[in-house]
């Protein structure tokens, strides 16, 4: 994969998330969604790729999100010539943020090359993630304090200086009062454990470890840049049944996400190492701020001035970018203008 397309993709989620600006604080996320998708989809459809959403929104979430199966890429008589490419999309980590106005939200996506990340439907996943200093050493089939515990091991720290990450969910309620009568330092965000993920394996950063049922689709996309960061991931697949109890209409989405598993070769509850998530670290991400946070700051703007600060990683490189950029809005093409004006 070129690396000069780490500038394109940049520009993809800079688009998203100054569409997505628009929505912050009006208390609609399917509106905030919509139009980031819409963004997203516009520029990944200029940029020259034979690009494929591998893993999207678009197959239980009633908004309106790029689905898998997705075809992007500019259209031309030359796209043979162009990288074929997997693509995995958060148009909008953080929907209910944006709409909100609460902190953390971003735009976010990650590509490899064609094949390379794991194809999953959109459903629940258990993760695990450490940063490079603990490599090696968790294993998801496993308690997760005797996982706490040799990951304290590894990073030769005390459980006092231990910082996890855990979204702030009815369903974590025990792990993290379990985890503080430990006297671990838990980190709750309401939402984005992509974002939450990230502060494992960057420099300055005081997060060790992130826990949790969150998203597939942000699983998938977390796996890409601890991949390209160099440290280390473990997951499983759940049932909506299993996480948010049983219910006819819970009972019925599961049965769909197992047979939709089935289809593309996977076991709900197997634990997934990095490899199957991710296949090589030659992948490109990037995360474009909506709303100002941990990870990076959100889109200001006056008038029709708008800045943003992007993150981009490329794994091959382990080159890690921060892109503080000034958007004149009059200038965007007529296609992008309308969205984000």
């Amino acid at each position: 994969m070129k690396r000069e397309l780490a500038l394109e993709f940049a520009r993809v989620t800079e688009a998203a998330a100054l569409a997505a600006y628009k929505w912050v604080g009006r208390g609609d996320k399917e509106a905030a969604d919509q139009a980031a998708v819409d963004a997203m989809r516009t520029v990944l459809n200029g940029i020259k790729i034979q690009g494929e959403i591998v893993i999207g929104e678009g197959e239980i979430d009633e908004a309106p999100m790029l689905y898998i199966g997705e075809k992007v890429g500019i259209d031309s008589p030359d796209k043979e010539r162009y990288s074929q490419v997997d693509i995995a999309v958060d148009p909008v980590e953080g929907t209910r943020m944006t709409a909100q106005g609460q902190a953390n939200a971003i735009a976010v996506l990650a590509v490899g090359n064609k094949g390379s990340f794991l194809k999953a439907p959109d459903m629940y996943m258990e993760k695990l993630i450490v940063g490079p200093e603990a490599k090696g050493v968790i294993d998801l089939s496993k308690p997760l304090m005797e996982n706490i515990d040799n990951i304290c091991k590894a990073l030769n720290k005390p459980l006092n200086e231990l910082t996890v990450v855990v979204l702030d969910k009815p369903r974590h309620k025990t792990i993290i009062k379990d985890l503080q009568d430990l006297n671990i330092k838990v980190y709750a965000l309401p939402d984005g454990d992509v974002a939450g993920s990230i502060l494992t394996s960057v420099v300055d950063s005081d997060v060790d470890v992130l826990y949790g049922i969150g998203g597939a689709p942000e699983g998938v996309i977390s796996a890409a840049v601890i991949k390209a960061l160099g440290g280390d991931m473990q997951a499983r697949l759940k049932l909506r049944s299993e996480v948010k109890g049983v219910s006819l209409e819970n009972d019925k989405i599961s049965a769909y996400e197992k047979s939709r598993c089935e289809e593309m070769g996977l076991r709900v509850g197997d634990v997934l190492k990095m490899d199957d998530l991710v296949k090589d670290d030659e992948v490109i991400f990037s995360a474009t701020g909506i709303t100002s946070g941990d990870l990076l700051e959100g889109v200001k703007r006056k008038g029709n001035i708008a800045r943003t600060q992007t993150l981009v990683i490329r794994g091959k490189s382990k080159t890690v970018r921060y892109i503080n950029a000034v958007h004149n809005l009059d200038y965007k093409p007529e296609d992008i203008m309308e969205l984000v004006k």
